[in-house]
């Protein structure tokens, strides 16, 4: 990976204060150096953007893909992210002032690109994903016009991809009629409908039609992407004219029947998401079950899953630092929830949860600066079928 997902990155200032045996490489400024290197040594205009480190050789090389890749939005992100963080500890301790400063010009210069997608891209549902610079900005701002501005517009991009007869989403463009291809990943993009319902107020018809979408896609995803024990489907395939679902399986997990390891923190991310901005219970207790699920099917040795819990145990199956970051962030993120909820004891658990599994990902993965990797963590797994393990990622 190449940076710590977002709720990791913010909350690790309020961390220290209430837990012992928190890496101490979660504090490095390191982190912060990493990236801004990297963004200051490619520029923007070149509309490449790093993705995964190098594959063979291992030597954590980035790798770049141009502005229409759906990871696209994660490396601006981060830089922004790096800003907010030097704000949230502005001792200097974890990012110098003038480093917080570089950092977002240097993420604003990285986002113009991606405006370019907003009506005609290659990333479809992934718009979402695209948009996760422009979010930032509105944390910063919220009367950023140019942010909201472009926010919206990949909103309204995103809602020409819902179905009323599916109920959710289009994810890929793959098939042929009347399949209809939605995938677990999408509960992540689904937060832009909020973002923009917000942006736009009550006032305007937009504001539940949206609200509606994104509901309308989690509660879908809830009866046919979920298990009953709370392991999780990679994609779930329904007839475009019936909403009838023709077929459950995966795309980058090891089987239909499996459940793929970051496939399964994306849906913990996205319900305790869900639970935020709706407070419905039935989306936070969704969100409880499938991280009961995952941190009760890691491996003993070291916490960090395997790309997938179902992959055959010979040989060893490749580690995914991903999936552990994205659910040590959703797990953070839902002890914020169980607080809200009035359930302390619940939020104590999964923010332990959050912390021990985030301490054998800094084991296993963290690359020191003698290493020579330009990602922060090793050993992700973009895609196992594709032979692309042990390298580091934007996401």
């Amino acid at each position: 990976m190449a940076r710590l997902p977002f709720t990791v990155i913010v909350l690790a200032p309020l961390l220290a204060a209430a837990i012992p045996r928190i890496p101490i490489e979660l504090y490095s400024p390191l982190i912060s150096q990493k990236l801004l290197a990297t963004s200051q040594r490619f520029s923007a205009s070149n509309t490449q953007y790093p993705q995964w480190t190098t594959i063979t050789p291992s030597d954590g090389k980035w790798q770049f893909f141009p502005t229409d890749t759906w990871t696209s939005g994660f490396f601006p992100a981060s830089l922004i992210l790096m800003y907010e963080r030097g704000q949230m500890c502005n001792d200097g301790s974890m990012v110098s002032q003038q480093d917080a400063a570089s950092s977002l010009d240097e993420g604003r210069v990285w986002s113009v690109p991606l405006t370019g997608l907003e009506t005609t891209n290659n990333v479809k549902h992934d718009v979402g994903f695209i948009s996760f610079p422009f979010w930032e900005e509105l944390k910063i701002n919220p009367a950023n016009a140019t942010a909201a501005n472009h926010t919206l517009a990949f909103a309204a991009y995103l809602a020409g991809r819902f179905n009323p007869t599916v109920g959710c989403t289009k994810s890929w463009d793959l098939g042929t009629p009347p399949e209809f291809q939605v995938i677990i990943d999408n509960m992540i993009n689904v937060e832009l409908f909020f973002i923009a319902a917000d942006l736009l107020g009550p006032s305007n018809p937009n504001y539940s039609r949206y609200r509606f979408m994104a509901t309308s896609h989690a509660d879908h995803t809830m009866v046919n992407h979920i298990r009953a024990d709370g392991s999780t489907y990679h994609v779930v395939t329904y007839n475009q004219d019936t909403g009838a679902v023709m077929k459950q399986g995966t795309a980058q997990g090891y089987s239909d029947s499996s459940t793929w390891s970051r496939g399964q923190a994306w849906g913990m991310y996205g319900f305790t998401s869900m639970y935020n901005r709706t407070g419905n219970a039935t989306y936070l207790e969704t969100a409880r079950r499938l991280s009961t699920w995952y941190i009760s099917h890691l491996p003993e040795d070291n916490l960090v899953p395997f790309w997938d819990f179902n992959a055959p145990s010979t040989p060893t199956p490749p580690r995914d630092t991903s999936s552990a970051t994205i659910a040590a962030s959703a797990m953070l993120f839902l002890s914020q929830m169980e607080t809200r909820a009035g359930n302390q004891t619940g939020s104590d658990l999964w923010r332990d949860h959050a912390i021990s599994l985030l301490y054998d990902t800094v084991a296993m993965g963290f690359k020191s600066q003698n290493a020579g990797w330009e990602s922060i963590l090793s050993n992700g797994t973009a895609n196992n079928p594709r032979f692309n393990n042990n390298t580091g990622l934007t996401y």
